[in-house]
């Protein structure tokens, strides 16, 4: 657990020594770490909720099974998580870190918080020092013993941290300059009599820190003048809605970088509803496709090895990610069916109902309107 005293340290680069920090930088601080972290979770959290909407399809000799593999994906990996939870810490840690480590325990499956990785060139990696939760395994697992997934080669979210600590300078300025349009200015003048009472000081300390900030603060307000002085307002406020909006687009493009960083559509991180579709099937192709296909692919070599060449294997079903309803999709539903590509209960499955235990359910059909050609000029010939 770190103190305040630590993480100011941490986040000024002050060492031991007695710092003065004002509030206002506290603030500064707290605005700039509040919108990093809005953009960078809104979109990891997208990600996360979506794997975790896909079924972790399990197959024996190319048919699909419901095996001990299945439920421990589909619904409870170890005793203290549901698949849900497990997979949003999957892949919130993988975001965070470029990558994360799955291991198997006790026949259970916990994502690491923590660990070392030696790594010796064309040898076997080797993971020691793991940590889940406040427990260390003093185990080393080979490579061959743990699914290993890694993003990308570079981290992308130090780079992203980096063009931020950059852009922010141009917020920076814009914050600065509104609220110069919102300030006042003006001169105080003072004459030698005024500068000669004994209470000069006093009174002007008085003027300075609070008369004049009660002043510029309230909508209506009387400034009491002694003698000898005089104010005179030199500009009033500007205020316009255009440097806040100016502001938040700045904003906006803290959600755009960090969702392109990740392959991910940018208005679907600010909630923009404008083409949802085409953004969705983007995020789906560029996105979810080479995430979904990099997990399994790694749960495939470590769990089934040469065995997926016979039909043993894990894939990863994304076809529930869509939000499908049942009155807009009926026309395709027809097709679908009465072109004989799909049964009914796979149609139930794709749309989230409960599947009818009856074998026409699973039948394929084929209406009398796909014929081929042959069929065609057989039936026209008997027609004579």
């Amino acid at each position: 657990m770190i103190n305040i005293k630590q993480w100011l340290r941490s986040i000024t680069g002050v060492g031991d020594k007695t710092i003065n920090i004002m509030c206002k930088e506290i603030q500064g601080i707290a605005l700039d770490t509040s919108m990093r972290k809005i953009a960078f979770w809104s979109v990891v959290n997208r990600i996360a909720n979506i794997i975790s909407k896909c079924e972790f399809c399990t197959y024996s000799s190319h048919k699909k099974i419901f095996s001990d593999e299945y439920y421990s994906w589909n619904f409870s990996p170890n005793k203290n998580q549901s698949s849900d939870i497990f997979l949003k810490e999957m892949i919130s840690k993988l975001y965070s870190n470029n990558e994360t480590l799955v291991i198997e325990k006790g026949g259970e499956l916990y994502v690491a918080d923590d660990f070392k990785k030696e790594s010796k060139g064309t040898k076997e990696y080797i993971f020691y020092d793991i940590k889940i939760e406040e427990q260390i395994i003093t185990r080393k697992y080979r490579s061959e013993d743990v699914l290993y997934f890694k993003l990308n080669d570079e981290n992308v979210k130090g780079i992203l941290d980096a063009l931020y600590e950059n852009y922010k300078k141009l917020i920076d300025l814009s914050i600065n300059a509104y609220r110069k349009t919102k300030g006042s200015k003006g001169t105080l003048s003072i004459d030698t009599i005024a500068s000669g009472d004994p209470n000069f000081q006093e009174n002007l300390k008085k003027l300075l820190e609070e008369d004049f900030q009660k002043f510029f603060n309230s909508d209506n307000a009387v400034l009491p003048l002694f003698k000898g002085y005089e104010y005179k307002q030199l500009d009033s406020k500007t205020y316009s809605a255009d440097n806040t909006r100016d502001i938040k687009s700045q904003f906006d493009d803290i959600f755009d970088f960090t969702a392109r960083g990740f392959c991910f559509p940018p208005s679907l991180a600010k909630g923009d509803v404008q083409d949802t579709q085409k953004a969705i099937d983007e995020m789906l192709t560029f996105c979810i496709d080479p995430l979904v296909d990099m997990i399994q692919t790694e749960i495939n070599r470590k769990k089934y090895g040469k065995k997926v060449l016979d039909g043993d294997y894990l894939k990863i079903d994304t076809t529930s990610i869509k939000h499908i309803d049942i009155i807009d999709v009926a026309t395709s539903v027809d097709k679908l069916i009465g072109s004989g590509v799909t049964s009914v209960n796979d149609i139930l499955k794709l749309m989230g109902m409960p599947k009818i235990d009856e074998g026409w359910a699973n039948a394929h059909y084929l209406t009398k309107n796909y014929s081929t050609f042959e069929e065609l000029l057989k039936n026209a010939k008997g027609g004579e």
